[in-house]
């Protein structure tokens, strides 16, 4: 059975991997022809707390975000790994919820993440889920990008709102 530390560095890995990620869809059509398009950037910290396991090829993980920049928020969310025998083969499924400001606009909504890599060829797509927004983000849509540089973490957020 894998120990707890490896499938984390495994896991790590494949986050890591991330910032050269490319997205796998384009972005979500705006609802309303009124929408306009907006870009949110900054940075953000992530914690990831291994949970118990019953399969050494499978992770699973509690997740929490501290974001900054356009988006002043925090998030919280479950993330769950599968990986293959060969190292650089795996994915993730992840969902979190974000508690905060948008460019001055309160609200939550919820992200929701899909990563691959076969043999070192990486796809991720974070997308926000349909109908999630809440307070003055109600109506948002969009897909959000990481990118890692230098061990730290930087995201665009494309999005829409009513």
């Amino acid at each position: 059975m894998r120990s707890v530390p490896a499938t984390l560095y495994i896991c790590l890995m494949v986050l890591l991997a991330a910032g050269a990620w490319s997205q796998a869809a384009d972005p979500a059509p705006p609802r309303k022809e009124n929408r306009m398009t907006r870009h949110a950037k900054g940075s953000f910290e992530v914690k990831l707390t291994p949970q118990p396991a019953d399969d050494p090829a499978l992770g699973r993980y509690t997740l929490e975000k501290q974001w900054h920049g356009d988006l002043d928020a925090t998030s919280k969310g479950q993330m769950l790994t599968g990986m293959a025998t060969v190292k650089t083969s795996g994915a993730y499924v992840a969902i979190e919820r974000v508690t905060g400001t948008l460019e001055g606009k309160s609200g939550s909504f919820i992200l929701q993440h899909n990563g691959t890599m076969a043999n070192g060829t990486q796809q991720l797509n974070i997308a926000v889920v349909p109908d999630s927004g809440t307070a003055q983000l109600a109506g948002i849509s969009g897909r959000l990008t990481i990118n890692i540089v230098d061990g730290k973490h930087f995201y665009d957020f494309e999005y829409t709102l009513p």
